[in-house]
Parts: C-alpha cells; structure tokens; sequence
C-alpha cells in the first residue's frame, strides 16, 4: 500500500469520525429525550439535536471531503488497498452523492420537526387525540416530498425514501411481497378459523412490573447481550439505538396486566441490540460499521422474538423460570399451553404484539397509507379515517381510540416514511437465515432447549453482522442461504409451525 493512499484513507477516517462523534452525540440527546428528558426541556432539545446533525451534515457534504473522496477512488487504482478499504470508499461516495442533494437548512428544518413531531406524538398519545399531532404531521408529509423531490425518482417519490432504508428497494420490488400477504395469509388464517381457538389469557393476568423486567434482564443475558456494552430502559414506544458497538440503548415497554408487551419487545430489541453490538468496532463511523440495512436489522430482531422466543424449544428452557417469578399466574398452567398461548393466531390492534401471520397486515397498511400520503392520494386531515377502514378491511376490526389506532407507532413523527416495508422484508430474511442456521448449526435444537444460544449467536457474528453495509440485503442474503429472497420459505414455515398448533386447519 502506497504511503500517499494510506495519508488520504487516514484524513478520510478521520473526517468521516468526526461526523460520526457529532451524530452519535445526537443519538445520545435522542435517546434521552424519548426515556428522560423532562417536558420543558423539549425546546432546547430540539435546537441541540438540530445543531448537532446539521454540523455533521455540513462536514459529510462539503467540498473539502467530496475531493478527498474523489483523491482516494484514484489512487486506490494504483494501490494494495484491502477490500474493506475499496469498499468504505465506494459506499462513502455513494453517500456523499446523495447527502449532497439535501442543503444544510432542510437537514435543520427536518431535525426541529422531528423533535417537535414527537413531543407532539407524546402528547397527542396522552391525551388520545390525533388531532393534537395531525399538525405536525402535516408538516413532516410536506418535508418528505420536499426530500423526495431533492433526491429526484425514476417512477414514484415514495422509492426516493425507501432507499433510506433499504438500498436497492421501491415499490416494483415491494408490490409482489405485499401482493403475496393480501392473497396468501387470509387463506392461511381461514384454515386457522376453522380450528378451535388457542386462549392467550395467561398473558393478561396480574404481572407485577419488577418481576417482568428481571425475567426480561435474564433472556437478553441469556441471548448474549452484553449488558458492559449496553442497557435497557423504558420508553413510550420500544426502540433500539447505538453510539458505538460498545454502547447500545435498547427499550421497552411494560403492562403489568399484559405481559405480552414488555416480553415481546425485550426480545425484539435485544436481537436489534445484539446485531449493533456485532458490527465491527474497528469500523466506527464508517460504513461497514454500519448495519446493511434496516431490512437485515429487523431480520434479526424477528429471528430472536419469533423464530427462537415463539419456539417450543425456547420455553423448554425459560418456562421453568417464568413460573418461578410468576407462581400466581402460571404456576399451574402446563409448558405445552403457555407455548401455545404465545403463538396465538387471532387479528388485533397492536403491531408490536401481533402474532407471526397477522403482523404483515398491520405492515401492509402502513406500507399503503404512507405511500398514498407521498404521493398526494391522501391527506393527512382524512389519515385516522383511512386507518380504520384498512384496519376494518384486512383485519375485520376497528380501532376504538387513536391511542390504539393512527397514534400507535412513533415512527411518522420522526419523519421516517419507508421504514415499515421492512419490518415484512425482515421477517421473511429472518426465516431464511433461521433455517440455513439450524442446517449449519449441530444440534441446534438440544442448545435452545438448554438455552445456549452461543452458537447461534456466533453463526449470526460470523455471516452477518461482522459484514457492516458491505453487501445489499439480496447480496448478503444470497451470500449466507445461497440465494435471495424466498418469501415461499416464510409460508412454509408458518404452515408448518401452525399446522401442529391448529391441526384442525
């Protein structure tokens, strides 16, 4: 390696760190603002959080770093550079190329709207009223076509901001996994209808919130979370942040006469925190630091929450345990019926707390309404009325309040539209990794049940979180299972796992 490459490939770490200080000292006062942050403190918050993101925008879009980046394509050509090198190189100009098509002021006015919209959200959830928040809203749907505009599209505004999230995507790519979902799962839950009905009732006893969080604290240690590198706390709406991948905020939620809420979300996010505990430290700021994208991130969460937390193996572990901290409520309810209450199939109102089926509905009509907002269809005035009627059309139930209902999800207050189509993606991953793990893994079921999950966890370090952004979603998934995406594999997989819960279907 030519010493001139390494001078130029040190003053862009350097520079690209920088930013990074600056947006993971965001992240810090955005976590704190959603666990801590006393109400009065909302305002100075949100002109710190948009000073912070700005200055790092400012640094990753200047004229300075864009000829630094151009210096290093040119001389990485005539160079040993490595691998990981040409590909932080490439990746960072990507970036830059579109960081540039956002101006300074519109990353300051997005990052005030967004501590505003959610402080509106809080506020609009205590008071279960949408109308309290339909204002900022309005504003934060105008700031995203405005972004989409920026960052200009082929065929749809709403692909400009999926790529956000989920490099490669739009609504092409999208329409047959959702087109699937709308044909395939209503069949699926006919056949379930016409078994007898599992009950959920012991999740929806007396729970007392101490004993919730310690079982909680005892999965994720079990999971492999490390609790050196990482905390959990409570939050409005569960959530999962990192400033480095030795120090990663995750969150939950708790009900103490539903303990679905807490259990799901602890399980969900630590397999978000074990993934930004798994991306390479030595890679800090730069993009194989950096997961390969939220499609991939969800991945992991929903193979931890539902692959190995709603498997029978699982709780042949942690069930023993669960009664122990909870004698009153599940003292004398057998394995065999707690695991069958927590793969319960029915339609609700929660996204967070959906069964494996039904969630891709509460995604779906996500992924509809905030297309139809993008571009223009709908309007944020007629958006509670929307929800209802999908909600009505694919679930066959109705929201009684907004809490439950438009006000739900934090995720449009923070203005990140194109976000929910991989919560579907994820899934569908997370039962394709799941299964070529069990294949590669020996015994993999003998470790569940004795709730060693090492291996697992390893096989995940190994083939996916060690790999930061180097590979697209397909290109990773094809390089750990041997091929892209098999939305087939998700529906064998249900099929198969609810055929044994519901054998009258």
């Amino acid at each position: 390696m030519n010493n001139d490459f390494r001078i130029l490939y040190t003053q862009f770490t350097d520079t690209a760190q920088r930013a990074a200080d600056l947006n993971f000292a965001s992240a810090v006062l955005g976590w704190d603002q959603e666990v801590y942050m006393p109400a009065k403190g909302a305002d100075a918050r949100g002109r710190q959080l948009a000073t912070l993101t700005t200055e790092a925008h400012k640094i990753l879009t200047s004229e300075d770093y864009g000829r630094l980046l151009a210096a290093l394509v040119t001389a990485a050509a005539t160079s040993e550079a490595t691998e990981d090198m040409l590909a932080n190189i490439r990746l960072s100009t990507l970036d830059y190329e579109k960081n540039k098509k956002l101006p300074a002021a519109f990353i300051e006015e997005l990052s005030l709207l967004t501590s505003q919209g959610f402080n509106a959200w809080v506020d609009a959830r205590g008071k279960n009223d949408f109308s309290v928040f339909a204002p900022h809203l309005e504003k934060m749907v105008a700031l995203k076509r405005r972004q989409a505009a920026l960052y200009g599209y082929t065929t749809h505004p709403y692909d400009a901001l999926l790529n956000e999230y989920e490099r490669g995507a739009n609504i092409a790519m999208l329409e047959p996994v959702f087109e699937l979902i709308r044909k395939e799962l209503p069949l699926i839950l006919k056949k379930i209808k016409g078994s007898e009905q599992v009950s959920d009732a012991c999740f929806k006893t007396n729970f007392p919130k101490e004993n919730q969080w310690d079982f909680s604290i005892k999965v994720l240690q079990q999971m492999g979370f490390d609790f050196e590198a990482g905390r959990q706390d409570y939050s409005e709406h569960p959530f999962t942040t990192s400033f480095s991948s030795s120090d990663v905020r995750i969150t939950t939620r708790v009900d103490e006469h539903n303990f679905a809420s807490l259990l799901w979300s602890s399980i969900h996010e630590g397999g978000h925190g074990l993934y930004e505990q798994g991306l390479p430290e030595s890679q800090y700021g730069l993009p194989l630091g950096e997961a390969a994208s939220l499609g991939i991130h969800e991945s992991q969460s929903r193979l931890w929450e539902n692959c190995i937390g709603r498997s029978k193996e699982f709780w042949h572990y942690f069930y023993p345990i669960l009664q122990q901290h909870f004698p009153d409520s599940l003292g004398n309810l057998p394995e065999h019926e707690f695991y069958k209450a927590c793969n319960r199939i029915a339609p609700s109102l929660i996204r967070t707390e959906a069964d494996e089926v039904t969630y891709h509905f509460h995604v779906l009509i996500r992924y509809e309404l905030e297309k139809a907002l993008i571009e223009g269809s709908l309007e944020v005035k007629d958006l509670r009325n929307a929800w209802n009627a999908a909600y009505t059309k694919y679930l066959g139930i109705a929201p009684p309040d907004d809490k439950t209902g438009v006000l739900q999800d934090v995720h449009w207050s923070h203005g990140m539209f194109g976000y929910f189509p991989t919560y579907t993606l994820g899934s569908f991953y997370a039962v394709q990794f799941f299964e070529k793990a069990k294949a590669e893994i020996e015994a993999f079921d003998e470790h569940t049940k004795s709730g060693t999950f090492a291996p697992l966890l390893d096989w995940l370090r190994t083939n996916i979180h060690r790999h930061g952004r180097k590979y697209t979603s397909e290109e990773l998934c094809t390089r750990v299972t041997g091929g892209g995406l098999d939305p087939q594999l998700f529906l064998n997989y249900v099929n198969r796992k609810y055929g044994a819960i519901y054998p009258g279907q």
